[in-house]
């Protein structure tokens, strides 16, 4: 199958768009490639600090044979995705060991969860904790020790992070873990309703714990169709999985056997064998192209409009949301998964999953085959599924056919002829909607504005009766440099309580909204932002816009000379300056790009 006009297209342009900044980065990665083990350049005295520790992997890391693999984890006990991770440390030695290698704990990062902080003043650091799990993961690595990388981690920002910092070690291999989904609880749709009603005053605190606790119940990511369970089909689609690993549960015979398998094909892979495979040239344009596609093709979360950006960054490539709309508006929806549908991760997987969507995609010519998996193949490598022959890890052909049509569906019968992630744009600059769960009929609004500085206002609005009528919801200074661009899902159930009142609504915001986002027109990622004097900030009460998601475009329809002689303005921002930890990210706003830059304070041009 031929490429994709548009793939072709929008791959070539993000090459020729990062020439300078590629090669520079391929070239400092191509420098630091070493074929002898990483560990005999340290001087013995930095060796035993490396190996004091190392009970019986001493002799193999005194040695001056076989590879030792670095990992970085982001376990924890808290957090029901990150706590199966406890024991595969201990796996994963005794893996290494039986392929010739070692494997040692290179460091922690942190894991958070949106689903604790969603609403919290905790939320305001979850975008920057991106940036300090890639910061982790360069310190973890910074020892020089290793020759191959695994990396646990699973979350929302987890994986970005890991992925940003695994890349400036990118002469290294780099194979990512996951932990597996929960398996199913209440059905997500039915949880969502308990929290409408909740917001309505319709449900008790009681009710709508049991149902929480009813949904979120094991070990495991959540089911719903996030911004972490989005992660691990963007992780397939870039062939940086061993194949089918997404989604198998934890704590089972085939999880394990998945991640042996990544160790030893970690030690496989280094500069010390025959088929190096670095992430520096596992990571290019087309494995980005592929992940922006996957995103599209399954209804994925928003936050990838800013993560996928940064990663892409970290590898020398810039890619901004044009190539994103263009991508999607050509990627044709088959997969329909909580908030995009109504079933789970579990019933994804069951009904074919990551391997049949990525085949689907190819075949189509959607996708780049031909990209560098750490597996060792070609994407079409990819699709298989693995299982279990009595001991035995073995990977098969997925489905022929889908196994439930309302769930996965092929190209020749997609649920939309588009992904639905648009790129909208106007005088009041740029932003990011996406309409894959947005009913046609309400993906365009005329409606005046009503407007407020934090997403506790608008709920006090609401309960106090002032939110009438049709509206556009205007929610500022909720921007990465002037909070920390929190996530405003605490909003979603009060919104969609007035939409089904049959009210006509949508939302603007310079704010993120999570991967769990839904029925709701939404336009976020307004950039640049009101504390960047954005023109969000110009939006005044009554103010008339427009936002048309399927026509990409949104409007302040007010008068051009008026509109160009008014001021920015937003509320103080000094609340949000202190106060569980913000004091020590200032420097973090301070620094951070803008939302399409991928709202990433790392990237900053030093002086030479």
């Amino acid at each position: 199958m031929s490429l994709h006009p548009v793939t072709e297209r929008v791959t070539a342009r993000i090459a020729e768009r990062s020439q300078v900044s590629r090669g520079d980065y391929l070239a400092r990665m191509d420098a630091a490639r070493e074929t002898s083990p990483a560990r005999t350049r340290l001087s013995c005295g930095n060796l035993a600090h490396g190996f004091a520790a190392a009970g019986e992997d001493k002799p193999h890391l005194r040695g001056t044979r076989g590879g030792n693999v670095g990992i970085v984890t982001a376990y924890n006990d808290m957090l029901s995705a990150h706590q199966p991770y406890e024991p595969y440390p201990a796996l994963i030695r005794m893996a290494a060991r039986n392929a010739g290698g070692s494997a040692q704990v290179a460091g922690g990062v942190p894991a958070m969860c949106d689903g604790v902080t969603q609403g919290r003043t905790g939320m305001e650091l979850s975008l920057f904790s991106r940036d300090t799990i890639a910061l982790g993961t360069a310190i973890a690595l910074s020892h020089d020790m290793f020759d191959a990388v695994l990396c646990l981690g699973i979350c929302d920002k987890i994986v970005p992070g890991m992925l940003i910092g695994a890349l400036s070690f990118g002469h290294l291999p780099v194979i990512m873990v996951p932990g597996g989904p929960m398996p199913s609880g209440l059905p997500n749709k039915e949880k969502a309703a308990v929290r409408q009603r909740y917001a309505e005053g319709k449900a008790t605190r009681e009710e709508l714990l049991e149902a929480e606790a009813a949904s979120y119940h094991a070990p495991g990511t959540c089911t719903f169709y996030g911004t972490a369970n989005s992660n691990q089909m963007l992780m397939e689609a870039m062939g940086l999985h061993m194949p089918g690993s997404a989604f198998v549960h934890p704590y089972t015979a085939l999880r394990d056997a998945l991640t042996v398998a990544a160790t030893e094909q970690a030690l496989r892979i280094t500069a010390l064998g025959e088929d190096y495979r670095p992430m520096a040239h596992t990571v290019d344009e087309k494995a980005i192209v592929n992940a922006l596609v996957a995103l599209a093709a399954t209804g994925g979360s928003t936050n990838h409009a800013l993560h996928w950006v940064a990663v892409a960054r970290a590898a020398g490539l810039i890619i901004d949301w044009d190539d994103l709309d263009e991508l999607s508006r050509v990627t044709p929806l088959l997969a329909r998964v909580y908030p995009n549908g109504s079933a789970d991760v579990n019933a994804f997987q069951d009904a074919g999953g990551p391997g049949f969507v990525i085949r689907e995609l190819l075949d189509a010519g959607l996708m780049h085959e031909d990209i560098r998996c750490v597996h060792g193949g070609s994407l079409r490598q990819q699709t298989l599924e693995p299982w279990l022959d009595g001991t035995t890890l073995r990977w098969r052909e997925p489905p022929a056919a889908t196994r439930d049509p309302t769930v996965v569906r092929p190209v020749a019968e997609p649920f939309d002829s588009e992904g639905g992630l648009r790129r909208l744009q106007g005088n009041l600059g740029r932003a990011v909607a996406k309409i894959s769960a947005v009913a046609p009929e309400y993906r365009a609004i005329t409606a005046p504005a009503k407007v407020f500085d934090a997403q506790d206002a608008l709920l006090d609005a609401f309960k106090a009766g002032a939110l009438q009528g049709d509206f556009v919801a205007v929610v500022r200074g909720q921007g990465p440099r002037a909070n920390g661009m929190p996530e405003l899902h605490k909003l979603t159930p009060t919104l969609s309580a007035l939409q089904d009142r049959g009210q006509r609504i949508a939302l603007l915001t310079d704010g993120r909204m999570s991967g769990a986002s839904g029925k709701v027109l939404a336009a976020i990622h307004v950039s640049p932002e009101a504390a960047d004097a954005g023109a969000i900030a110009k939006i005044r009460d009554g103010d008339i816009l427009r936002i048309d998601a399927d026509a990409g475009t949104m409007e302040a329809l007010v008068d051009a000379a008026e509109w160009a002689a008014r001021t920015p303005e937003h509320a103080s921002l000094q609340p949000n300056r202190s106060g569980l930890g913000r004091e020590l990210f200032a420097l973090m706003r301070t620094q951070v790009g803008t939302a399409e830059e991928g709202a990433c304070s790392l990237f900053v041009t030093e002086t030479p």
